[in-house]
């Protein structure tokens, strides 16, 4: 998401007008304006005013980066160097896995606040997805919860097991 993208959607989210952010954060109208249109960029200093004026903050998590692990008759996956995080409405939301995912029951919603659909879309998402469906749909931390009952191919277990096992020694 770029800069632009990030300060619009931080006062979409808050429910304010470009006059209103302007206001609080101290600045004008027409450079918000510039900023949001990506006419111009905002020093970090100024973004993270404009964000706490929306009732956000500027954060730096780390980067999800995706490796190739080999799966049984030269199958290959990509599986994420470390577990991503969703926002909680995200990762709680209903949501309609796209076609790819979910063929044979095309439109069929899933309540991700549900334990056993939640587990049901991890399972598909870890043997069939790709990585942006791996960050569109799994947090983490209830991947971790749910790992020891997920129903899952041996080998597509053993490609995730590191980034798994790795999340729960850094919990300890």
């Amino acid at each position: 998401m770029n800069t632009a993208d990030l300060l619009t959607r931080a006062r979409h989210d808050a429910r304010l007008t470009q006059i209103e952010l302007a206001t609080r954060a101290r600045t004008s109208r027409p450079t918000l304006s510039a900023y949001e249109h990506g006419r111009t960029s905002p020093t970090l200093e100024t973004a993270a005013r404009l964000l706490a004026a929306a009732g956000q903050q500027l954060t730096a998590v780390p980067k999800v980066e995706f490796v190739e692990r080999t799966l049984s008759r030269g199958r290959t996956t990509l599986v994420p160097t470390i577990l991503p995080r969703l926002p909680l409405r995200q990762a709680l939301a209903t949501i309609t896995l796209p076609l790819h995912l979910n063929w044979s029951q095309p439109n069929r919603e899933f309540r991700l606040a549900e334990r056993d659909r939640r587990a049901r879309v991890y399972e598909i998402v870890l043997r069939e997805g790709t990585p942006q469906d791996v960050l569109t749909y799994i947090d983490g931390a209830l991947l971790v919860d749910l790992w020891d009952s997920l129903v899952l191919p041996r080998d597509v277990r053993a490609a995730w097991s590191a980034v798994v096992d790795s999340a729960l020694d850094g919990a300890s």
